[in-house]
């Protein structure tokens, strides 16, 4: 249940104070467009027609993942956006298998979000403000959403701390499920970053086994993948939910790579954290 003294009559939001601010992204509104703007000169992402379902994104300090993270963001241009679901991992072990935050809005330097307090009403799941009130890996999300969305939208933060299939499956049917009753546009970012710590070849080595199987769409066998292999992907159930969701959703989801890089292109190392960024779409 949500904590006392939430959406009391004629109060103040209960709200979610920026965590890594000035650590994963810049303080200042001004100084987020301005990194944002570069990333665009640089990479040059291309829109996207028909219907955005959603992507999986990377989620570590802008300097890093940035580039890879706009190419994704870069298609929700002008599209109609009610709701965005931000599915992330837990990197600190808070909360329970899946959990919805206590917060009504998180704050961002771009401007505060609402949380969709309907849509989580709907999605009956477990709250619990501490799983996200440390956790950046939704957080960093919000300063692009609010750069390329211009239109007013809400956002569902879900933090999954068991990844399972069977958890994944579960969560994608309840939102699907939401959105129906809710009837509303909504979005899901699963938000992940890939191998973590490898060498270059060996990172893209390993990651392309869980790639050939999230091509397909295939959930189950990104977990047998994770499993088998001892893959560092640490938002793996996030994508699994992102690609159940797909399946309820379209007859025949589609899903490409947007950008494929790592964490040594700006800055030599011999070991590496990859992103790779995905599109979702029907």
């Amino acid at each position: 249940m949500r904590r006392k003294g939430s959406g009391d009559i004629g109060g103040a939001m209960k709200k979610r104070e920026e965590f890594v601010r000035g650590k994963f992204y810049p303080e200042k509104k001004k100084d987020i467009e301005k990194m944002i703007e570069n990333f665009l000169k640089i990479e040059s992402p291309k829109k996207k027609d028909g219907e955005i379902l959603g992507g999986i994104v990377p989620h570590a300090g802008y300097e890093f993942s940035g580039p890879s993270a706009v190419h994704f963001f870069n298609t929700l241009k002008e599209k109609d956006i009610e709701t965005v679901i931000i599915v992330n991992p837990s990197h600190t072990g808070y909360g329970e298998d899946i959990n919805l935050d206590t917060n009504e809005v998180w704050g961002s330097p771009m401007g505060d979000l609402e949380i969709d307090l309907d849509f989580e009403k709907e999605l009956d799941l477990p709250y619990s403000g501490d799983a996200h009130k440390f956790e950046h890996s939704g957080e960093v999300m919000l300063p692009f959403l609010k750069y390329f969305i211009k239109s007013e939208f809400k956002i569902v933060p879900i933090t999954m701390k068991i990844q399972t299939y069977k958890n994944a499956k579960y969560l994608a049917e309840k939102i699907d499920e939401a959105a129906k009753k809710q009837r509303k546009k909504i979005l899901v970012i699963a938000s992940s970053d890939f191998s973590h710590y490898e060498k270059k070849e060996v990172g893209y080595r390993l990651d392309q086994l869980a790639i050939d199987r999230i091509m397909e769409l295939d959930s189950q066998g990104v977990e047998n993948t994770v499993d088998e292999y001892n893959l560092s992907i640490c938002g793996y159930g996030p994508i699994m939910t992102l690609l159940e969701y797909s399946k309820l959703v379209a007859d025949d989801p589609k899903i490409e790579i947007l950008r494929r890089g790592h964490s040594g292109e700006n800055y030599p190392m011999e070991e590496v954290v990859d992103y790779i960024t995905f599109l979702v779409y029907k």
